[in-house]
Parts: C-alpha cells; structure tokens; sequence
C-alpha cells in the first residue's frame, strides 16, 4: 500500500489496540478458572486490572458465593455485585492503599483446605498494596517509593526493595492463606515475567534476601528514613523462601504477559502488509537512550534493509526507567514519551519512519495519555511552534513537546496492563 501520514498514523493505532485486546481480562481470564470448589472462595488482589479481573471472575462464576476485595488505582474500578473493589493511589502509596492491604490479608485467614484464594494480581499492585512492615509507617514507604521512582533502578530492583519492607508482599500473602488453596491470575508488566517481580510477589516465594535489597539501596545512594535503613539492617522475618511449606497448595498462572501482546501485534501488522521484526519484550534502560538505539535500527532498515527490508514494523516491550538528577524535578510525560522523544531526536526527520510508544495501561506517567506518534516532520512541527525539543528532553517534559502538536495518544484507562508498546513503522 502507500504509506501517508495518516496511513501510518491508522496503523500504528491498529498495533497498539491490538495489543492491548491480547491483554483483556474479560477475553481471557474465563478459561483459567477451574471447576468451582466446594467450600469458600475468597478472592483478593491488587493492581490495575484488579477491579476488572474481579468483574470477569463474577461474569464467569454467576452461581458462586464469592467474598473478598481488590485494589485499583484511582479511576480504573469498574461495577462488581460480589467482590469489593477499592481505589487507592500509583504510583506512590496512600492511607486508602494501606487501609485496604490490611483489609485482604485479614480475608484469607482462617481459611480450612477445602476453601479457595482466588488472588488476582496485575501490574501496580505494589504501590496499590502497601502495608508496611512492623515498625514502619506509610511516610516511610511513600519516601522510600519516590526515591526508587527516581533513581533510575529497574522494577526488579524496586521491587526487591519493597518486598523486604511490607507485610503482605514477598509471599507473605500466601503464608497467611495457608493451608487454603491458593490460585493466582497474574497479568505481568515486568521484563521476563518473573512472578516474585509482579507486585512484588505477593502469592509466590521470594529468592531475594535482605542484603541484597541493602546493595541496591547502596549502589543507588539512596537516602532512607532511619526505620527503613535499621529495619533492612536487622534483617527479622525474611520473607517466605522456594520450598516453604506455605506453598504446597498454591499454584501460579500467568494469564496475560508482554510477548503475547507484541505476538498479536505482529498479526495485526502481517494484515497491513507490514514484516514485523519483534525485538524483545523485555527491552530496559535509560528511555531517551533506548530510543536512540531503536532510531538507528530503523534507519538501518529504511537505508540498508538491514536486518529486514522494508515496508515493516519494529516491535518492543519492557519497562525503561528515567533518571533524574540530584534535586531535579521531573517535567511532563512518562517513560515512553521520554523514550518516543529520544527517537525522535536520533531519527532527526528521516523520511518515512513512524513511532508509536505507549504504556498498555492508557496512563504514561503522570498525564491523561497513554503515549503519542511520531512522524518525519514531529521536529518541524515542533520547530515552528517554538518548541525546543533538545531542551524539553533535559528537563525531562516530554509531554510539552507532543501535546501542543496534537500526537498524544488519549485511550482513558484500558484496565490491563503488559508495560510498554512500542511501534517503530518502516516504509
């Protein structure tokens, strides 16, 4: 076909809704669920799709006495007659995320063998679950989340961090279900899909140990509340290791995952005559140097036909992170802004190259949009406006250069989340 502005732009959305379908708990959660048990079901969870996974589970168990409550981030609850939802705040921790973290590890003790935890976890839930360890509070949680947020470390190492200060995460959850059946739906937004990572791993066993939450803290130089600094220094109560007895009947299914978004991608793209390369789901890193990076590989494309020829689409996932420095306050716009503008700048008006990079979850950052486009003349444009993009990237408001160009990406909340998107179109 021949490729305009407005085709590529058609395009690129058609990727990302695409992958976002893949990634629907009401289309695929259903065929998880096994046969109702015969004692109680208690369901609880925590994370952006939390609220609609719960619905889903309603939907596909209307005969079921179901109890229990599930943690969303503000705006993404959706109706539920059985299970409660309740909104807290992402990603920094609040009284109404603390409150009800309580409120779920309550609910699964008790519990006889014959009963079912239903945990439904997806991205977010460690922010939206937060119940401090004894002798912290939640102004020792929320510092140490800003810290982390701006340090530039990986969600690995966040969450390493944060399951060594909470009372439910780390497995922790899972201890206080025990001896009921537990059965985990996870929806993963972390590069690799390791359960200990989703949420910081409320329902399986954690192979981190204090010191290395310790080292990461260290290698970041990041300042603690003196209860955090003596509570990883004390090291009391590890959390719930591989092997546990407080395992034995809890089982683990990944029901949605980055991969299998960027795979329904890929189909999508077939159908629009595109050849889609898949260059990972797991892709980390500073975002603008990310972006940087992926603008050379297209442009390999369109002037070598290297490592395939074009017309094709570049597909990636992952979660890159934004360093800011000392004392600097960040600008608008999230990590894919950051890393579309980073692109955008190497690709310096390249003809006949698209970007699309979003977050699956429809919030990139701090702002009302999921991510935005970019098109061979977004420097033009943006020249034009009196738009200094060198200098909206140093002071990390990426936000403020496609906003006023009208190429942000506005879907409201999608209600699952499988990180990042990203669309690089060749043609």
């Amino acid at each position: 076909m021949s490729w305009t502005d407005d085709t590529a732009r058609d395009a690129l959305r058609r990727l990302f809704d695409a992958a976002v379908r893949a990634a629907d708990p009401r289309a695929i959660l259903a065929g998880h669920l096994p046969a109702p048990p015969a004692g109680r079901v208690v369901v609880v969870g925590a994370g952006k799709s939390a609220a609609v996974m719960a619905a889903a589970v309603e939907a596909a168990w209307p005969e079921v006495a179901l109890s229990g409550l599930v943690i969303t981030r503000y705006g993404h609850a959706v109706p539920t007659r059985r299970i409660a939802v309740v909104e807290a705040s992402h990603p920094v921790p609040d009284a109404a995320g603390e409150a009800a973290a309580a409120r779920v590890l309550a609910a699964v003790q008790g519990l006889g063998p014959e009963d079912l935890v239903l945990a439904l976890i997806s991205g977010g839930g460690s922010a939206l679950m937060a119940l401090p360890a004894a002798g912290l509070t939640l102004a020792d949680k929320q510092a140490v989340n800003r810290a982390l947020l701006a340090s530039g470390a990986t969600i690995q190492e966040m969450n390493c961090v944060r399951r060594h200060l909470s009372a439910i995460k780390g497995g922790r959850l899972a201890a206080a279900a025990a001896p009921a059946r537990l059965l985990t739906l996870a929806i993963s937004d972390v590069p690799g899909d390791d359960p200990a990572v989703i949420a910081s791993g409320p329902t399986v066993p954690d192979p981190s140990t204090f010191a290395e939450a310790r080292a990461i803290v260290a290698h970041y130089g990041i300042d603690l509340p003196p209860a955090v600094a003596a509570h990883l220094e004390a090291a009391a109560g590890e959390t719930p290791k591989p092997g546990d007895a407080c395992f034995d009947r809890a089982t683990f299914r990944l029901i949605a995952a980055p991969q299998r978004a960027l795979e329904a991608a890929a189909a999508e793209a077939r159908a629009l005559g595109l050849t889609p390369l898949l260059l990972g789901d797991a892709l980390e890193g500073e975002a603008s140097v990310l972006g940087t990076v992926l603008a050379g590989i297209a442009r390999s494309v369109r002037t070598h036909g290297h490592p395939l020829p074009a017309p094709a689409v570049l597909l990636s996932g992952g979660e890159t992170t934004v360093t800011l420095r000392p004392g600097q306050r960040s600008g608008r716009g999230g990590r894919n802004l950051e890393a579309l503008l980073g692109f955008t700048l190497a690709a310096a008006g390249a003809p006949e190259l698209w970007a699309l990079m979003g977050d699956t979850d429809g919030i990139d950052g701090s702002e009302d949009n999921a991510g935005a486009i970019a098109t061979p003349d977004t420097l033009a444009r943006a020249a034009a406006a009196g738009l200094d993009a060198r200098a909206l990237l140093a002071s990390h408001d990426s936000h403020g250069l496609f906003s006023p160009l009208g190429d942000t990406i506005v879907t409201g909340p999608t209600l699952t989340n499988v990180n990042d998107f990203r669309a690089i179109l060749i043609a």
